[in-house]
């Protein structure tokens, strides 16, 4: 069985950790031309096979807290940054792909919010990395 007091202490020190770093990053998005939760739904967008994902994988791959996830989609269709349509595999879902303006935006981003990632990540060695993304996936995949 696992010590309760030092689980709860790696729990906060991993918890306090990620809201100390991605606050410390939110400033890659102060001059930017979208914003960081635009980012995180583009993030899934632009990567996927012709930019083009369902709604329903953006809304499970987000990396922030989204409580409305379809308004800010909305948004971003108003905004030029992606389009919206009907899932032809399933009617009651929708499918979004970038637009070139979304695309650009998202890359313009991610140069800078990229160079901030690696600058903070270079506090920890290759095994350390290594590690971390293993012990993290473990967590993840304890959870489903």
């Amino acid at each position: 069985m696992t010590d309760r007091e030092l689980a709860l202490r790696a729990w906060e020190s991993l918890f306090r950790a990620q809201h100390e770093l991605f606050t410390a990053m939110s400033s890659d998005f102060n001059d930017a031309p979208i914003t960081q939760a635009e980012y995180d739904v583009l993030l899934t967008v632009v990567r996927a096979p012709q930019m083009t994902v369902r709604l329903r994988d953006v809304t499970t791959n987000m990396l922030i807290s989204q409580p409305s996830v379809s308004r800010l989609v909305d948004r971003m269709v108003d905004r030029g940054l992606v389009t919206k349509s009907a899932d032809p595999d399933d009617g009651r879902g929708s499918v979004l792909t970038a637009t070139d303006a979304g695309a650009r935006a998202f890359r313009q981003v991610a140069t800078t919010h990229g160079r901030s990632i690696a600058e903070t990540m270079a506090a920890l060695d290759d095994d350390e990395l290594r590690s971390l993304l293993e012990l993290t996936s473990k967590l993840r995949d304890s959870r489903r």
